[in-house]
């Protein structure tokens, strides 16, 4: 599955990773309070929510928050039309703003408090519920093994284990053993996360900690071509050649018009600067 990632996994660069076999992507995090609030005209917001049809049944929508009533009445708004084949909650992200706020990985250090968010919005939505998580906050003190007992007991159908503290951020390496002591630990199904940068890394870390699932988060960027290479090892078929220079161009071509479409000429000009740095990486004179 496609990880969440702020300002990268809106619905054109989604699109793109189902084409190339991605079978779930899961949206940017969406403020449970702030989309309570925002008018229901608002630009950004309508953004954040949009799932092309040909990506329905195949879309996470991640929701962050930290007071439970809140949570649940958005969840029971977000996911009443049945456009979300889940929702996600976020409990790992390690940007300051979000910690600062008691939400994100910082709700990892309370973690009754963590699954009455959980509870609640259990009993809110349409559809099933999931969590994403960390190890914790700080290293010494993990407690995704706690959380994640609670979080099941709670109503959640899924977790998704980000083998990192919030300390670590995104430096270090990512913990895999974690993954298999939380799949053993727990009943429901867990993916695992952290660093799988190739098909190779999916197959070993399945191998290797028994996860039901692999998110690929920032080996994506610029490389959706990375879904039907996983696939075919899963389904242990030949692996896809790498994309030439013409393919790589019209992949760019391609996400620039979905971009153009969804967004407008002006907004999707500036966001392709990130995009084209990551699609070129690597080649002779990118810089």
């Amino acid at each position: 599955m496609l990880a969440p990632m702020a300002g990268v996994t809106d619905m054109p660069f989604r699109t793109l990773c189902h084409e190339m076999g991605c079978p779930m992507a899961v949206s940017e995090m969406v403020s449970a309070k702030g989309y309570l609030l925002a008018p229901k005209d608002n630009r950004a917001t309508r953004e954040l929510l949009s799932v092309d049809d040909s990506e329905r049944g195949a879309v996470a929508l991640q929701i962050f928050g930290h007071e439970p009533d809140v949570m649940a009445r958005a969840a029971e708004e977000l996911t009443r039309d049945g456009r979300y084949a889940l929702l996600d909650i976020n409990m790992g992200c390690p940007v300051p703003k979000i910690v600062g706020n008691g939400e994100g990985s910082a709700l990892m250090k309370d973690p009754v408090h963590a699954a009455e968010i959980v509870a609640a919005v259990a009993k809110a939505s349409h559809v099933p519920v999931t969590v994403k998580m960390r190890l914790g906050f700080e290293t010494g003190s993990e407690t995704y093994l706690l959380l994640g007992q609670l979080v099941q007991e709670s109503g959640a159908q899924m977790i998704t284990l980000h083998a990192r503290t919030r300390s670590q951020f995104y430096e270090g390496h990512a913990d895999w053993r974690a993954v298999a002591k939380l799949k053993r630990r727990v009943s429901i199904p867990v993916v695992g996360n952290g660093d799988v940068t190739c098909w190779q890394d999916a197959l070993r870390m399945m191998e290797e900690t028994g996860c039901d699932g692999v998110a690929v988060g920032r080996a994506a960027q610029g490389n959706p071509w990375i879904f039907r290479e996983i696939l075919a090892a899963l389904e242990d078929r030949e692996i896809p050649a790498r994309p030439n220079r013409r393919e790589l161009y019209e992949m760019i071509i391609r996400h620039a018009q979905l971009s153009c479409t969804y967004k407008g000429e002006y907004i999707t000009v500036r966001e392709m600067r990130k995009h084209l740095a990551w699609y070129t990486t690597g080649l002779p004179h990118a810089a």
